[in-house]
């Protein structure tokens, strides 16, 4: 049992990008021996923009965008709180 303080789980997936703005549609996006997950399967097309945290979650998977360089590059991730603002409909 863990008391006064609250535990943090980390995000189920972090993907490293090289923009400011991303989109996320919830497929896994990789192809090539890796897991792949047809758009079909996945939500609706967000786009989402990386502010000064240097990282933004999707508001539906969870996936966390992390920009390479950023302040949140090669931080625990888990230590970092949920930011899915910025987030709008294709």
């Amino acid at each position: 049992m863990v008391t006064g303080a609250a535990m943090t789980i980390p995000p189920p997936e972090i993907t490293l990008v090289e923009t400011h703005r991303v989109s996320c549609d919830g497929s896994g996006g990789i192809r090539g021996g890796e897991r792949f997950t047809p758009a079909a399967l996945g939500h609706p097309r967000v786009f989402l923009e990386i502010d000064e945290h240097g990282y933004v979650d999707c508001g539906y998977c969870d996936r966390r965008f992390v920009l390479k360089g950023g302040p949140a590059d090669g931080v625990d991730q888990a230590s970092l709180p949920d930011i899915a603002s910025g987030a709008s409909p294709a």
